[in-house]
């Protein structure tokens, strides 16, 4: 903490003959000051930023029940709708739009506390999407392993 000396009779502009000095405490300045065009994409996207496990919690989310949705439908497990090209024209389609409808309220310097609400908070959103991932990896492991999609099994 750093402290600044000031003295009073230079306030007031009386003179004592022993003038006393107050000690008054500044709190240090570590603060980056902010740029002037709001959030910058670097910091959104940063390791500990708030972009990147949402957008990927968001993407695995919708993954996990397509998957099972086009499984159920057409027999087809998910390596086999990875491999197709149709599957990942679609995949990439979807990615972009998703990735940017998360990237605007965070660019724009909203946090995802804020925009959470009293039944789905911001931490119930990360752990759908952290199971979500999990799942997608289940389903390509299952079919993998067993040879058959998780939904014929």
């Amino acid at each position: 903490m750093k402290l600044t000396a000031t003295d009073p009779t230079e306030e007031t502009g009386a003179s004592s003959p022993s003038p006393s000095l107050t000690l008054t405490p500044v709190a240090p300045s570590n603060t980056k000051p902010k740029a002037a065009g709001g959030v910058k994409l670097l910091d959104v996207f940063a390791f500990s930023g708030p972009a990147p496990e949402r957008i990927n919690g968001r993407l695995a989310m919708l993954g996990f029940v397509s998957a099972l949705a086009v499984e159920a439908y057409n027999g087809g497990g998910i390596l086999s709708q990875a491999g197709s090209g149709s599957g990942m024209a679609w995949f990439a389609a979807t990615a972009a739009v998703f990735s940017t409808a998360s990237l605007v309220p965070l660019l724009s310097g909203e946090s995802a506390e804020a925009r959470s609400g009293a039944f789905m908070s911001a931490n119930a959103k990360l752990w759908n999407g952290r199971f979500a991932m999990l799942g997608l990896v289940a389903l390509a492991l299952t079919e993998y392993l067993t040879g058959a999609p998780f939904v014929n099994i």
